[in-house]
């Protein structure tokens, strides 16, 4: 699939460049960008920038920004240009894209960190994404906090090897053997952490003991990933179901008490900030949390609106030019 910008710009932005290029006289405009909600981390300033430069005549109008990375508030404006309209405004649409995807998933990824009390998070998103979102993606939960991902590209960003423990497929391959899995993966990669998940079987606990009796002081940790739906087996009178504290307790409990007090329990399974901060609230005696498609909900929307018409206030009903303190002049 391929595709230029151009074709990418919404009809009625381009159609409104068009009947403008011509007005005479023409005003110079202002024009902002924000969203909606509090204690968001922003993210995507970099690219639209990068777009205003290569895809602009970025030298005929100014433009200032807020820091990449900057924790805003829905009274702050990120993004503000300053000259005749044709030359940025068809851009509204694509900008307030980057800003809205980026933003969200950085924020999404800032907040499960909080959420976190200081305990690992690992992102395993890519499973959820498009492939062709990857890069700009694992950008934004890197500079969301998340440090820890699954994906190779993702190095570019967090300067670490990315982590993962090991699928179901493997372990499948084994015809449901979990030590015998974790053998093999042991002896092709030794020099990873020893990470093994033990729901396929749906008995986390004996599997977890199994593989801990087995590897001892070899194992670094237990990965749980049962599904939503299903009840592990040791839970069955209490028809829990999914990762839920009484597992990850009961799981906790059982190793303590043969002595494997060094091996480390990773969740994963639906983890989004609520869950998370659930688990921390009860005292749940995970060391790091996985997760996956939450980080991708695009809950932050950016708007763009002209609100000065040859310098003085003209905008839709109820717009205004929001906060610009500490913004930056971009200078080329």
């Amino acid at each position: 699939m391929s595709f230029n910008l151009d074709n990418c710009e919404a009809i009625y932005f381009q159609k409104t460049k068009t009947i403008l290029k011509n007005k005479k006289p023409k005003p110079k405009v202002t024009m902002h960008f924000f969203q909606r909600k509090n204690n968001v981390k922003l993210a995507g300033i970099k690219e639209v920038l990068d777009i205003l430069k290569k895809h602009t005549k970025h030298d005929l109008y100014e433009i200032y920004f807020r820091n990449e990375g900057a924790v805003i508030d829905s009274s702050d404006t990120v993004l503000m240009l300053k000259g005749y309209y044709e030359n940025f405004g068809f851009l509204e649409g694509i900008i307030c894209g980057v800003l809205s995807r980026q933003t969200s998933i950085c924020t999404n990824s800032y907040r499960v960190i909080q959420a976190a009390n200081g305990k690992q998070i690992i992102s395993m998103a890519d499973r959820a994404d498009h492939y062709r979102n990857l890069e700009g993606d694992s950008y934004a939960m890197a500079l969301g906090g998340i440090k820890n991902q699954v994906i190779p590209l993702s190095q570019k960003f967090t300067k670490k090897k990315p982590v993962g423990t090991m699928p179901h497929a493997l372990i499948h391959n084994y015809e449901g053997d979990t030590v015998e899995a974790a053998v093999s993966f042991y002896n092709t990669y030794p020099d990873d952490k020893l990470i093994v998940l033990v729901d396929y079987n749906n008995d986390v606990i004996s599997d977890g003991l199994k593989v801990a009796r087995h590897f001892k002081n070899k194992l670094y940790g237990l990965r749980i990933d049962t599904a939503p739906d299903v009840v592990d087996f040791s839970l069955e009178k209490t028809k829990k179901a999914g990762v839920n504290p009484t597992l990850i307790k009961k799981l906790r409990k059982a190793l303590d008490k043969e002595n494997f007090t060094n091996v480390k329990i990773i969740v994963s399974s639906g983890f989004d900030e609520r869950k998370i901060k659930f688990f921390e609230r009860v005292k749940t005696p995970t060391d790091a949390y996985g997760v996956g498609a939450s980080l991708l909900n695009l809950d932050v929307k950016f708007t763009g609106d002209v609100v000065e018409h040859g310098g003085k206030h003209q905008a839709k009903y109820g717009r205004k030019l929001l906060n610009i303190k500490n913004m930056n002049k971009q200078m080329w």
